[in-house]
């Protein structure tokens, strides 16, 4: 328990509850383990689970018919999941794999949502939590239907720059363990356009490119520049 509590007490969705909360969840979370690759949940799976990342990644996809993947997001570790929990009865509407090997926290459903009915202080934190993945994804349908390559490339990288803050204030460098072909495949676009807009953003000083991986050393002016290109 000890180990679920200290995942749970540094969950930014949890922010808002106290320790005797975090406690209890702790109580009636359970520890899971993935290998690389390995699937967490399918699309349309009726249970619902809070999960948060203790090690590793996941990547949350949808799969066609043909089996093609198209991964929407990978989330990091400390970051939280897994949002049918607040619709109780409904189906997942993406599946989750683990990236990498990983652990995962995973609180029940029914449970998170009577913690919250008991600790009503939550809800200020969750409910902006969530209102920022909406408008983030709002952002995104928006940029990919009206804006160019280097619009949509920057907008993403900001977008995975929060989910991997976790709603956190920007406070230095976030670094996002991605390749250009994982960036190309959320986005629809090719490998190439990707790696010309990225090679443009790192000689700006925006980010640095490393091997499986980008940091986003300036997110302001990453921001600033974008904000030039409407």
């Amino acid at each position: 328990m000890t180990e679920a509590f200290a995942v749970l007490r540094q969950c930014p969705l949890l922010k808002g509850f106290p320790d005797v909360a975090i406690t209890e969840a702790a109580q009636h979370a359970r520890v899971r383990r993935f290998r690389a690759g390995e699937r967490i949940y399918e699309k349309g799976e009726p249970q619902s689970n809070l999960c948060v990342i203790a090690r590793g990644m996941v990547r949350i996809s949808s799969v066609n018919a043909q089996g093609r993947e198209a991964v929407l997001i990978i989330f990091d570790q400390g970051t939280w999941f897994g949002d049918a929990v607040f619709s109780p009865g409904a189906g997942r509407v993406y599946g989750a794999t683990a990236h990498e090997d990983a652990e995962l926290v995973e609180v029940p459903g029914p449970f998170f949502r009577a913690l919250m009915q008991r600790y009503p202080e939550s809800y200020p934190m969750v409910l902006d939590l969530i209102s920022q993945r909406l408008w983030s994804a709002i952002a995104m349908i928006e940029e990919d239907a009206l804006r160019g390559t280097e619009a949509r490339v920057g907008r993403r990288l900001l977008f995975l720059a929060q989910m991997q803050r976790g709603g956190k204030p920007r406070t230095g460098p976030v670094t996002i363990r991605l390749t250009r072909e994982h960036i190309a495949n959320m986005m629809g676009m090719t490998r190439q356009g990707v790696h010309r807009t990225l090679k443009h953003f790192e000689k700006r000083g925006f980010i640095t490119m490393g091997y499986g991986r980008i940091a986003i050393d300036d997110e302001d002016g990453l921001e600033t520049y974008l904000a030039t290109l409407e």
